[in-house]
């Protein structure tokens, strides 16, 4: 893992573990949290509800956004019906880092 703790850097990709909040407010990435086990996830939250794997589609367009890659470029590796997820990013690893980095900075 990463300093950031939320990510693992491979070749050619980024996986990222995050906890998802479905039926919020508003889509976006709301930092990083800390499970109760010590792990680290990235927060993200998004409108759809998590019905039809409307959530998990929509967690991939933001993340998309965020990594600034295809919406293509993004996989759920594991979580498909759970809050608590994997998702790979395919692309340039380090332009990745950099920009979920931001994108993870609260406020």
């Amino acid at each position: 893992m990463s300093e950031a703790g939320f990510y693992r850097v491979g070749d050619g990709h980024v996986v990222v573990q995050l906890r998802l909040t479905p039926k919020a407010g508003r889509d976006g990435l709301d930092g990083v949290g800390e499970l109760s086990d010590g792990r680290k996830v990235l927060l993200a939250r998004v409108r759809a509800v998590p019905d039809k794997g409307a959530a998990n589609a929509a967690i991939e367009a933001v993340l998309a956004k965020a990594a600034g890659v295809p919406r293509s470029a993004v996989t759920i590796l594991s979580g498909h019906t759970a809050r608590l997820k994997s998702l790979r990013i395919e692309g340039d690893a380090d332009a990745i880092v950099r920009r979920l980095g931001g994108a993870a900075a609260p406020g």
